[in-house]
């Protein structure tokens, strides 16, 4: 079995800094008024952010694959989040929306398919824990 490691330093008060086995650093910091700098992304955040990557990347390279011309896509993600501590997110939706000419519904609703159901591991993780929904759409490029 792989094994995975990440590295995070306190850098001040809750401003953070980390990287993995890509080494490539990332800042996580929090909002002043709770000793931070307001300098980063909220560690939560990067949650979400990385689903957002992880899903992409499969749905990209599957329509890819599939020969589908996308001229843009882009993913907006929601999670609603506990009230009481600790403030999990309890689900998660992505919307995916293509953009370009003739792009099937058919090619779209399988590629996302396969990456929430088969390719990304951030999606099954986080399945354990919360439904993750999704929705798309196709925005017709103008010419």
């Amino acid at each position: 079995m792989a094994e995975k490691k990440a590295y995070v330093r306190q850098i001040k008060g809750i401003t953070f800094a980390g990287k993995s086995d890509s080494n490539h650093w990332v800042t996580m910091d929090g909002p002043e008024n709770f000793g931070g700098s307001d300098a980063g992304v909220r560690p939560k955040e990067l949650i979400l952010i990385g689903l957002g990557g992880c899903t992409g990347s499969d749905v990209v390279t599957i329509l890819q694959k599939k020969k589908v011309d996308i001229s843009g896509f882009e993913m907006n993600l929601s999670a609603d989040v506990a009230e009481e501590h600790p403030q999990v997110y309890t689900k998660i939706h992505i919307e995916y929306v293509f953009y370009g000419k003739g792009i099937q519904e058919k090619d779209v609703e399988r590629a996302i398919e396969l990456s929430m159901t088969k390719y990304c591991g951030v999606t099954a993780m986080l399945n354990k824990a919360m439904p993750v929904t999704h929705s798309f759409r196709i925005e017709e490029a103008k010419q």
